[in-house]
């Protein structure tokens, strides 16, 4: 059966308490606990008939079932869980990048759900929804009891149609509606662009387009600015990325790495313990590169930034990432259905476990909302220069092309200051990025 490895959405893992047998058990001790289990399913066999028969309204035996199946898994930790066969459809469309919904990613703490991300450019991340917020109804109806299975169909429905949020923000202020119409969401998983002189990568999930797309990005960028000479350095955004598929974060984490362990997962056994290491060949050739991340950066988005922070190979800029530290494997189940089930802890090259702490930035710069124009503000005078005098003496020491050279640096920093106004944390990454390149450069 084809299993898919997951490092996927964030989630705080559950206590686990192990104990170790050293004494050489007899064969009655052996078989002692397997009799009390086969007792303790008799019991469910008869819990499940006295249901059946007594329970006030006529129940669907498919649908105890999975609620059993599903509620076993639930107790285990806030990531494992059962997925009827229309999930497992929708979950595999979803890694393929295109999906419908409103595009968050959530996980569910204190039996609340809780948003982790919202993903760029959807209805979600239009309407201003921010990671943290809890989503306490669904068109009125609490969401405080239900498995996070049943608030997720609670928020499926037709393309087009409205759906009416419950958002809780801070906890001392009072809860906030707001309406959401549902859409189609076609994930670009990797956008990339230039800043200035700066290649900025900007992936918001890890599914089978992020390497590729990320990749392709990079060659097109370095071939308009016309040579990988005339870039300062990289900036790669994974704030708010709650992760995704495993394989692409080894692949995208090997795209700035020659070599070096990447992570390592341990499981129970050996079949769920694995490492995996860089192969040859860097995208960027070592040019200076900053990871930026923030409590919305989830497991895949951590095994990234804690492989490139382990290695030196990044700087590490902005909050404290979420902390899921463990690895999902999905497990074809007969009736096509399927289990989604916690296999193993993954472990950065350092041997350090994210789980519960996250990946703490190298430098914290918090996130500062951009302050809307007013529109009535009165205009800031010019501010006048010597070159603005009447009758100034002209610069001779200057080419014409040292002066269109000037010009061009004065534009550059012109839209970095423009951009502090609207992301304060890219505008740091870009400008540590020229700092790093002009004291390399001397």
């Amino acid at each position: 059966m084809k299993k898919y490895w997951m490092a996927a959405t964030g989630g705080i893992m559950a206590g686990m308490i192990a104990s170790t047998q050293l004494a050489l058990p007899s064969f009655a001790q052996e078989a002692a606990p397997e009799t009390n289990t086969y007792e303790q399913l008799d019991l469910f066999g008869d819990i499940f008939e006295r249901i059946r028969a007594s329970y006030v309204d006529e129940v669907d035996d498919q649908e105890l079932i999975r609620a059993a199946i599903n509620g076993m898994l639930v107790s285990l930790d806030p990531h494992s869980s059962y997925l009827a066969p229309r999930n497992y459809e929708e979950m595999q469309f979803d890694t393929r990048g295109e999906f419908g919904g409103l595009g968050i990613e959530v996980t569910q703490e204190e039996g609340w759900v809780k948003i982790v991300s919202p993903m760029d450019d959807t209805p979600a991340d239009k309407a201003g929804l921010q990671s943290g917020d809890f989503i306490t109804a669904v068109n009125g109806e609490q969401t405080l009891g239900l498995t996070l299975n049943e608030a997720v169909d609670m928020m499926r429905g037709p393309v087009g149609s409205d759906i009416t949020l419950t958002i809780v923000r801070d906890r001392d202020q009072e809860p906030f509606e707001v309406t959401l119409t549902r859409a189609i969401i076609k994930l670009t998983a990797a956008r990339v662009r230039t800043e200035g002189s700066t290649i900025v990568m900007r992936v918001t999930t890890f599914n089978e387009q992020s390497y590729p797309n990320m990749a392709d990005g990079i060659a097109r960028e370095i071939e308009a600015a016309g040579g990988l000479e005339n870039i300062d350095g990289f900036v790669l955004d994974l704030r708010n990325n709650p992760g995704g598929l495993l394989s692409e974060a080894i692949s995208i984490s090997d795209a700035f790495l020659e070599e070096g362990e990447i992570v390592s997962t341990r499981g129970r056994s050996d079949l769920d313990s694995s490492r995996y290491s860089a192969e040859e060949g860097d995208l960027t050739l070592g040019k200076p590169l900053v990871v930026l991340i923030n409590g919305g950066s989830a497991s895949a988005s951590e095994i990234v930034a804690g492989a490139l922070q382990d290695h030196r190979r990044a700087v590490i800029v902005g909050t404290k990432s979420f902390g899921k530290g463990s690895v999902q494997t999905i497990m074809p189940m007969q009736g096509n259905g399927a289990i989604r089930l916690t296999t193993a802890r993954y472990y950065t090259p350092s041997g350090r476990s994210i789980q519960n702490l996250g990946v703490e930035p190298d430098i914290i710069v918090e996130y500062v909302p951009p302050v809307p124009e007013d529109p009535e503000a009165e205009d800031q005078p010019d501010r006048r220069s010597e070159a603005d005098l009447r009758g100034s003496i002209e610069n001779d020491s200057l080419t014409e092309d040292e002066r269109k050279q000037v010009d061009a640096e004065r534009a550059e920093q012109e839209a970095a200051a423009k951009l502090k106004g609207q992301d304060n944390q890219l505008a740091y990454a870009i400008d540590l990025i020229k700092g790093i390149t002009v004291l390399g450069s001397q």
